[in-house]
């Protein structure tokens, strides 16, 4: 039987369909599995439905396709031996208004291929057994979600408790119904929480954390598998730390998959705090800056000389602190600041960031620690371009100018005379770098801000006004440009 393709939703099973008295369905043939799995209805009155089905149907036909009288042993065989091939997990019959009852030749094939039948009375349509499923799917997604958000509180908690790495683990193995192992960078096992999945089982999930461990170029992330009829995953933790999280339950629950995942994140901030005294290090460079030395005197602490800033925002929504600990695990970097929606990540310049999905992300120059401040403006910048242009990733260019061939000093000076009389209202400066920075289109500045275009007409008449210049001019707007690029 091929794999259906099922929906992202949880199924329904055939005992709560059963247990709905306002459908009054009434198993009359087939295995009584309570545990079988229906993903959809579907009604069809075709013949052959084989080539309409994809797998973990409820099929509903009113036997329109069956001539009345219908009933020797063998007229339903090819009928129901089509359904399962196709994968159908169920066939409900409906005994009016074509047929009285059920065909008995149906009963029996449903009995002999193990496919099971239901009775759908007279005052039941199809359009209610079908509703009923969909609201029983709600119900189930639901329900699936809760259980999600409460596992994430609780191994938060867990993470911020002063043992947080085994106390993870426990709540992930309890969360799973398993068990939970934290392997080390040479494949020992360092912790492990829940109850021994069995001695099979345990050594196939060794096996299994070897998959994914980082010792090569496309190496898997992630992995799952069966043993002994326990399931397994395995997941990698962080940027090339080398540990692995394994999870070992003997039933596999929607939803589990994301708690996992969750859990694996956390692991990967707790475990790189303290991966060869990095977290030490962090902490001292923090505390040298805070009793005012110079950054560059405490970059080597960090374990690098050039460093770039990333700005990333979530295409979706606004990034929350998980997230942004999640985004700095994957560019392999643990200084993470989220601000009003966007994360910006400091990131040693030997890591070069890749695309994130679901991010939109704004790299800067490789600078050394002196010029972290301009390398943000820069991040900031490049941010805002991908947004307007509606791209993954975009990084700040490299290659010299000719205005940085004015003294700096000088090109400050002048940036601060030309601009003086909008220098007063962020919004407007903001804008006119926005505008002027995508060739003033008014609709790509728009989306780069998040404000209406017409927002963006007003602002930038104002500027107009206010530095009493005509900004359709292209000498003036690149000498605004380069004024606002040396304020």
């Amino acid at each position: 039987m091929p794999d259906p393709a099922v929906p992202p939703t949880p199924p329904v099973t055939l005992a709560a369909l059963l247990a709905r008295e306002d459908l009054a369905l009434r198993q009359i043939a087939g295995p009584r599995d309570p545990a079988t799995a229906i993903h959809w209805a579907h009604a069809s009155e075709m013949a052959d439905p084989y080539p309409y089905l994809l797998g973990g149907e409820l099929l509903l036909t009113a036997g329109v396709h069956i001539p009345r009288g219908a009933g020797s042993d063998t007229s339903f065989d090819d009928y129901v031996s089509r359904i399962v091939a196709a994968g159908g997990a169920a066939l409900g019959f409906g005994v009016a208004p074509v047929h009285d009852t059920v065909p008995r030749a149906l009963v029996a094939a449903c009995d002999a291929y193990g496919l099971p039948l239901l009775e759908v009375p007279p005052q039941t349509t199809f359009s209610q057994v079908g509703r009923a499923v969909w609201q029983l799917m709600a119900e189930a997604r639901l329900a699936e979600l809760r259980r999600v958000t409460e596992a994430q509180r609780s191994l938060a908690a867990a993470a911020s408790r002063p043992d947080p790495v085994p106390s993870v683990l426990r709540q992930l193995a309890r969360r799973v119904g398993g068990r939970a192992v934290l392997y080390g960078p040479e494949g020992a096992r360092m912790a492990s929480a829940g109850r021994p999945a069995g001695s099979g089982a345990e050594e196939a999930l060794d096996a299994l954390a070897e998959v994914v461990r980082p010792s090569r170029p496309g190496t898997p992330a992630s992995a799952t598998e069966t043993a002994a009829g326990v399931h397994l995953a395995a997941y990698a933790l962080g940027a090339g730390q080398g540990f692995v999280l394994g999870v070992a339950a003997s039933r596999r629950e929607p939803g589990d998959h994301t708690i996992a995942s969750v859990a694996s994140v956390l692991l990967s901030l707790l475990t790189g705090e303290h991966h060869d005294g990095t977290g030490a290090a962090r902490s001292s460079a923090l505390v040298r800056l805070l009793l005012g030395a110079a950054p560059e005197d405490v970059a080597p602490l960090l374990g690098t000389g050039r460093w770039l800033v990333v700005h990333a925002r979530l295409d979706t929504r606004p990034a929350d602190p998980l997230a942004a600990s999640a985004l700095g695990t994957a560019l392999g970097s643990p200084l993470v600041d989220l601000s009003e929606g966007v994360v910006r990540v400091l990131v040693p310049a030997d890591r070069e960031p890749d695309p994130q999905p679901g991010w939109t992300l704004g790299v800067s120059a490789a600078v050394g620690p002196d010029a972290w401040p301009a390398a943000d403006a820069q991040a900031a910048g490049a941010l805002a371009r991908a947004r307007a242009t509606r791209g993954a990733l975009v990084r700040h260019g490299e290659r010299a100018a000719l205005a940085d061939l004015v003294p700096q000093d000088l090109a400050a000076a002048h940036a601060r005379t030309l601009l003086a009389p909008i220098a007063g209202t962020p919004a407007l400066t903001e804008t006119l770098r926005a505008w002027l920075s995508l060739h003033g289109s008014w609709d790509r500045t728009a989306v780069a801000l998040s404000v209406h275009r017409n927002t963006v007409r007003q602002r930038i008449a104002r500027c107009a006004a206010l530095l009493g210049t005509d900004l359709d001019d292209p000498d003036v707007r690149m000498e605004l440009w380069f004024a606002l690029r040396r304020q």
